[in-house]
């Protein structure tokens, strides 16, 4: 078993405490084909993970194959995209997915400036992370989060200590 194998199973196997009510499957297929047309990388190929943390949180897309050049690339061209758009306030790319009623996008669109979104590469794919001192737009971002892991529940995992910077348990 390779590396990236046993991180995802051990990571599916730890968050099974913190599990996602369950959803719609109908949703999670809307969302899926909506998202098709806005995310350049398989959703079956890679996996999407959201971290709170206490200043916003860390969004990573990882291929599930820490081989997939093409997946790591796509999903590298699409999150640093994504970060520039969100310091803009431009989340019409979610909302296309999910909805203008998506919790925490009203707040974070109208937040330029006011939340930074940071761009990394990580080995296997990249990240974002979402840093604020303004403890209103921290409970945006985890609502965000929250409906991200929802919508996505086929495709997403929350995360944990550790699982940001590429470093992993």
């Amino acid at each position: 078993m390779n590396k990236t194998n046993l991180i995802l199973m051990l990571m599916l196997s730890v968050t099974t405490a913190y599990a996602i009510p369950p959803v719609d499957p109908a949703r999670l297929d809307e969302v899926a084909e909506r998202g098709s047309h806005v995310m350049p990388f398989n959703l079956e190929k890679t996996l999407h993970i959201f971290n709170k943390t206490e200043t916003g949180g860390i969004q990573q897309v990882i291929a599930k194959d820490a081989g997939d050049s093409e997946q790591i690339g796509l999903a590298r061209s699409h999150l640093s995209q994504l970060a520039e758009r969100f310091a803009e306030g431009d989340f019409s790319g979610p909302r296309r997915i999910h909805g203008d009623d998506m919790p925490g996008v009203k707040e974070l669109s109208s937040a330029a400036g006011r939340v930074r979104f940071v761009y990394r590469d990580l080995p296997n794919g990249a990240e974002i992370e979402y840093r604020t001192e303004d403890k209103s737009l921290v409970e945006a971002v985890h609502r965000y989060f929250d409906a991200q892991l929802s919508d996505h529940a086929r495709h997403a995992v929350p995360g944990g200590h550790g699982m940001h910077h590429g470093r992993q348990p």
